[in-house]
């Protein structure tokens, strides 16, 4: 059974499919390549699993393909990789009408869309995400980046892919760490938009963790549909799609604190968001059974509730290098409630370091 959204973006328009044996559709591919030829961009990991496959879809589909197989690791998403990718498209003679399609993780989607946004100004690329977390987040909504020693994500562009192509079965290979990491971004739905969908995650986060086919559809499913409903509200996040970001300040902080790769992304995530949690609590919008209540949550889906002890003057230092930073203050995604997320920049920098001491 396939599933199909489409983000509506007027001419930049895209489906988004999910389901299983994805990969095998070439009918579904082939609408979107304005010239036959394409460049597969992966990885060590994923290219053994899922690359034959996907370049037999494409044959199929009349596309002639060429892969760049990449490092595996959020430590390489850097100029030096992105550069891998140009001397692949370079050398192969690639047009503008070339597609680019991004066949992996976040790591890889992001890379692949950032390159396709920069080759000659602008070529088409399709996103195959094959992790949990790319699935339900990063291959949606069109941001495409690569990480700077001083800050996670900050050198980039907006860019919004052809097609998402979400194949569920290439979650039956994935990492159980891997698996953990990506259920933070799901709770994320839940806890800043969708009350009914945190409810549902509590009572079938066993079920997640266990792969069950059915639960992941509908996770991914309802994830894509929140996510695609902000994007189009706000693509350039001015205002709304900031929300998406809940944790995410305290986690890049993590990230870059202990260096890219020591914490996956999403359990940096989990660990940021508890620290939201708590600096809501101290603002007096959750009360302590709310913050409890998603504790309980990341902790059933086996994800870090607490923050490596880097010192709070760190967690700041490096906070102040996040995009959402406005005329030097920090601006942070905060629950007025679960289910209702608020960017504020009205906390105080004393009690954003009193909810890093709790929870590092």
């Amino acid at each position: 059974m396939i599933q199909t959204l489409n983000l509506a973006l007027a001419e930049r328009s895209y489906p988004i499919h999910i389901g299983s044996g994805l990969l095998d559709r070439a009918d579904l591919l082939a609408p979107h390549f304005r010239q036959k030829k394409a460049l597969v961009v992966s990885n060590e990991t994923v290219a053994p699993l899922y690359l034959a496959r996907l370049q037999a879809s494409l044959k199929v589909a009349g596309v002639e393909s060429f892969a760049v197989i990449l490092p595996d690791g959020e430590r390489y998403k850097t100029w030096e990789t992105l550069n891998l990718i140009f001397d692949a498209l370079l050398g192969a003679h690639c047009e503008r009408a070339t597609t680019l399609v991004a066949l992996g993780g976040g790591v890889i989607g992001d890379m692949g869309g950032f390159a396709a946004a920069c080759y000659q100004r602008g070529m088409p690329f399709i996103q195959v995400p094959t992790t949990l977390l790319s699935q339900v987040d990063s291959s949606v909504g069109g941001k495409t980046a690569i990480n700077h020693p001083l800050g996670k994500n900050m050198i980039g562009a907006f860019y919004q892919p052809r097609l998402v192509l979400a194949d569920i079965d290439t979650l039956s290979t994935l990492p159980d760490r891997e698996l953990r990491a990506g259920l933070a971004e799901v709770i994320k739905y839940g806890l800043i938009r969708d009350p009914a969908f945190l409810e549902w995650l509590e009572s079938n986060i066993e079920q997640l963790l266990a792969r069950d086919p059915a639960s992941l559809a509908k996770a991914v499913q309802v994830s894509c549909a929140n996510k695609a409903e902000v994007v189009v509200a706000d693509e350039r996040e001015s205002g709304e799609r900031a929300l998406l970001n809940l944790g995410h300040t305290f986690g890049h902080a993590i990230e870059a604190g202990l260096g890219y790769g020591k914490w996956l992304h999403g359990e940096a995530v989990a660990a940021g968001t508890m620290m939201a949690a708590e600096l809501s609590c101290l603002l007096g919008w959750l009360d302590s059974g709310e913050v409890a209540r998603c504790e309980r949550l990341f902790q059933r889906a086996g994800l870090p509730v607490r923050g490596p002890a880097l010192g709070e003057a760190r967690y700041i230092e490096l906070m102040r290098h996040d995009k959402k930073v406005a005329e030097g203050r920090l601006r942070l995604v905060l629950l007025q409630s679960l289910g209702r997320a608020v960017l504020t920049a009205d906390a105080e920098e004393s009690a954003i370091a009193e909810a890093i001491r709790l929870r590092s």
